[in-house]
Parts: C-alpha cells; structure tokens; sequence
C-alpha cells in the first residue's frame, strides 16, 4: 500500500498597500494594525515604478499574496499581478487608480481573483473609468459599488476582511 502525503501550502501573505498622498499612518493602514495585525505594510514614496520596486523588494521571498490596495496602492497591485501573477492569490482594490495616467491594460488578462470596491460617488477614481479599465485587465473579476467616495470610509470597516484575509 503506497501512502500519499498531503501537503498544505503555507498561509497566504496579506500587504496593505496605501495611496499616492498617504502612508501607514492613514486611516486604513491604522484600522488594519487594531483589527488584522499581520496585514503587512510599509511606506512607499516615489514615483509608480519605483514604488513597484520597492514592493518587489518587500515580497521577494513571499508567494501567496493578498494584496490590498488602496486608489494609488491599487494601480501599485494592480501593476504588480500584471508582472508578478504567479505570486499573487487575490487582490482587493478599493476605489483604485486605473484611471492614473498611462495606465494601459495588458493585451491578455490576467486570471488573478479581483475584488474592485468603488464608492459610486468617487470624483477621484470614478466608477466609469476605472471599471472598463478593471475589465479589460482581470478575468476573475468581482465589482462592488457602494454608496461612498474615494475614501471609502463609511464601507471599509463593514467589510468582511475576515474572509476576505484568507
């Protein structure tokens, strides 16, 4: 009789990823350390491409990653599953900046799991550019648009980042 060993992939990585004009001293870096200590994060400054370097830095040794990427830090993810897919088991973008300027969808989409959280009333990242642009990227996509803005403020803590961490 021949045993067959089951192996169990180690816990996926979760990295919360901020805005352009933020850092983890914001709003949902703070709420991540009171509520999910282990969501990663650091600050990333610069321009998209060296901000991607510095993520590349910080996952180098990681697979399985969540990624959380708020308006900026979600064009960061989002670029990032675009060169790295292997790596990455889920995104989450919240009202992300797929609107930023050059940002081009690839010719083939990508089949990573994405969740795209837009506050119907986003004048920053509006719902009817980034939409089209999130479709054209992801083919494993799932769109919520809620009633909130850009900040997302009134939805984000109502989220279920219990399962959405796992």
């Amino acid at each position: 009789m021949i045993m067959t060993q089951t192996v169990t992939p180690p816990p996926a990585t979760s990295l919360f990823l901020h805005g352009l004009d933020s850092s983890i001293e914001g709003t949902k870096a703070k709420w991540f350390r009171q509520n999910f200590p282990q969501v990663q994060m650091q600050n990333y400054e610069g321009t998209l491409d060296q901000r991607l370097a510095q993520l590349q830095t910080q996952v180098a040794r990681l697979e399985r990653l969540i990624l959380v990427g708020s308006s900026f830090g979600g064009l960061m993810a989002t670029c990032f599953a675009l060169s790295n897919p292997q790596k990455c088991q889920q995104l989450i973008l919240l009202a992300p900046a797929l609107n930023f300027e050059g940002y081009e969808p690839p010719k083939k989409k990508i089949d990573v799991p994405t969740l795209l959280i837009m506050g119907r009333h986003d004048t920053v990242c509006p719902p009817a550019l980034v939409q089209p642009q999130a479709e054209a990227t992801f083919n494993d996509l799932e769109i919520r648009l809620e009633e909130d803005d850009h900040m997302l403020h009134a939805i984000f803590p109502k989220l279920d980042w219990a399962a959405f961490l796992t």
